[in-house]
């Protein structure tokens, strides 16, 4: 979707994140980014008919839904490392679980973690203190840098990117049960993680200000 013209809002919160963007790694305030999505379970009503010489393997245009399971995509586009959590559901307590995962278990030697993420209401400091005990609620925020993606501009996070790459090399095809679509979704993180892909990201704040121009208020004075 484009933002409406002269949306001081949105070029507020890309150039925001751009700035980010253009930080150099360091290991003790590691840049990550997460976002989510969501994959339809499918099981079949007949057996697929299995490969043959010059023929795919085939399946019956009939299926049954199984319910839908939700993927949190965490990456750190400067390290080539990523994290892939599947849930039952992507509630305000999955979002402060999964932050405090972020913390304690996938960076627990850094001061703080420089997070870019969307602007969903269960993506907030407020979540933590509807999970936790006020103490531990604040003990991860200090831990957190957030940085909101404008509306409209979930394209301005990178993990939005890699959430692509999954559905192409992995989600793109019938799962029938969430046990599955964990060890399928478990095999590619590994995979992807060995090969330590990384982000090249090169929209900066000039580019924006040249090829979004429209999107700039005029200065009243």
């Amino acid at each position: 979707m484009i933002p409406p013209k002269a949306n001081s809002t949105f070029i507020s919160r890309m150039e925001d994140v751009l700035e980010v963007y253009t930080r150099p790694y360091e290991i003790k305030r590691p840049l990550v980014c997460m976002d989510e999505t969501s994959k339809q379970l499918i099981g079949e009503t007949r057996l697929p008919l299995p490969f043959g010489v010059g023929l795919p393997q085939r399946y019956d245009y009939e299926y049954l839904r199984k319910g839908v399971s939700n993927l949190f995509m965490v990456i750190e586009p400067l390290a080539g490392r990523r994290q892939v959590k599947v849930t039952d559901r992507r509630t305000r307590l999955d979002w402060a679980e999964l932050m405090r995962e972020l913390v304690d278990k996938h960076y627990p030697e850094a001061e703080v973690i420089t997070l870019v993420l969307d602007n969903l209401n269960t993506q907030t400091i407020a979540s933590l203190y509807e999970a936790f005990e006020p103490r531990e609620a604040r003990r991860i925020t200090r831990r957190l840098e957030l940085h909101y993606t404008p509306k409209h501009g979930s394209w301005l996070n990178m993990a939005e990117i890699e959430l692509s790459v999954l559905n192409q090399q992995c989600l793109d095809r019938r799962i029938p049960d969430q046990a599955t679509l964990e060890r399928e979704v478990a095999a590619w993180e590994e995979e992807r993680n060995r090969a330590a892909a990384t982000v090249n990201w090169r929209f900066t704040t000039d580019d924006a200000r040249i090829k979004l121009k429209k999107l700039y208020p005029s200065i009243q004075r």
